[in-house]
């Protein structure tokens, strides 16, 4: 079974203070494309209007729903777009993904700025890839 490798060749720039790799190899497993995630609640209701640190745990903690529901967590991201709408809440949501996401499993990622998302409230979106391995892979009948 292949294991999650992380790829971080000399001469590249650094990390800059979050956990992210300049590659990842895909381990053995299940691959979960998950929808874009932000800070709605369940009833589609933003949460934590005008803060993106808060936003950004918000929007974790949807992809960690997603990931559970089919037998995964956060360490089983292995690729990660982050789009946010101010640049200045940059430092914010980096702080936030490092207090989510170790450094030993950062996915491979790119951050994109924007004009806006689907809410003008919304401040930050969070696209994943993950792999389950199949000893914890679950179908949706199976996790409820």
């Amino acid at each position: 079974m292949a294991e999650r490798a992380n790829i971080d060749p000399a001469g590249l720039w650094p990390s800059r203070g979050f956990p992210m790799h300049q590659g990842v190899v895909e381990p053995d497993g299940r691959r979960v494309h998950v929808t874009g995630q932000v800070a709605w609640d369940e009833t589609g209701q933003v949460l934590h209007h005008g803060d993106a640190h808060r936003q950004t745990h918000a929007a974790f903690d949807n992809i960690a729903k997603v990931l559970a529901a089919a037998g995964g967590n956060l360490d089983d991201i292995v690729s990660m777009t982050t789009y946010l709408v101010r640049r200045e809440d940059w430092s914010a949501i980096s702080t936030a993904r490092a207090e989510r996401l170790s450094d030993a499993t950062g996915p491979a990622s790119t951050a994109v700025m924007v004009s806006g998302l689907a809410d003008p409230e919304l401040l930050v979106e969070l696209q994943v890839v993950a792999v389950i391995p199949e000893a914890r892979f679950k179908t949706q009948t199976e996790s409820g």
